[in-house]
Formats: structure tokens, sequence, C-alpha cells
């Protein structure tokens, strides 16, 4: 794999139905994360609870992405669709860089979701997040060609 390149990204088609698919997982996610803090500290529609819910809800959410992108680089919904997330060299990503496209990646949600819509006119397919933290989504397929090459190594 070239360092100046990442794999070829997956469709976008394929990449909007892992999107899908993960928001069930995340409204399942926040479901829980926020019964748990509800179950803690009361009612939760007004002042500082309003805002530590919110706060907790990105936080459990971040915590679910981080983890899921340094391990394997796959969170359920981008195994199914056969995506993973790698640095853009081809290597795993660490937790500080995950860290780092996660936030970006909500402030590209909360512009109105501009940071995503990016993917639809960079030249590689990336979303804008991923070219800031130095990242890229690839497609987890092998090749045949890919897989005798480093079946022969």
């Amino acid at each position: 794999m070239s360092a100046s390149r990442p794999p070829r990204a997956p469709a976008l088609g394929r990449r909007f139905a892992s999107a899908i698919y993960e928001l069930l997982l995340l409204a399942a996610l926040v479901f829980i994360a926020t019964w748990l803090f509800i179950a803690f500290f009361g009612d939760s529609t007004q002042g500082w609870r309003r805002h530590a819910l919110q706060g907790w809800d990105l936080f459990a959410c971040g915590v679910y992405f981080v983890g899921f992108w340094t391990r394997g680089g796959q969170t359920l919904p981008m195994k199914t669709w056969r995506i993973r997330v790698v640095r853009w060299d081809g290597a795993a990503v660490g937790v500080a860089r995950a860290i780092h496209r996660y936030v970006i990646a909500v402030l590209g949600f909360a512009a109105l979701g501009l940071g995503f819509l990016w993917a639809l006119v960079d030249r590689e397919r990336q979303f804008l997040h991923d070219r800031l933290a130095g990242t890229a989504i690839v497609d987890a397929r092998v090749e045949p060609a890919e897989a005798q090459r480093l079946s022969a190594r």
C-alpha cells in the first residue's frame, strides 16, 4: 500500500447504508446511556442536568466509536458493509487519532453535515474529518490479486 494514497474508498451507497445501520445502534446506545444518567441524576429536561446529559451521551458515543476504531478499525455496521478506518498510511488507528477523528466528525455533523458532504467533492471520496485527522475510510474487501500477493509473502 502506498504511503501517499490509501486504498480506494468504498462507494457512497455502501457508506450511506452503513451509516443508517450505525444510527440504529447509536439510538440504542443513547437510550441506555440516557437511562443510566436519569437513574442517577433524575429529571434532566432543564438546567445543568440537560447539558450534562447531552455531554454524557456524546461521551458514550465517543467511547463506542473510539473503542471500535482502535480495535480492528470497524464498528459492527462497518464490518457488515466491509468498510474500515485506517491511518492515511494504512496502519491501524491509535487512541489519540481516533479521538481526534471523533471530535472533528461531531463538529462536521454539527455544521449541518458539511464534514460528511465533503466526500462528494473530495478526489478520494474521504470525509473532511478523515482528511484532518490523517485517517481514511477504505474498502475492507481484499481483491483476489491482492490476496495472492499477500499469501506469497
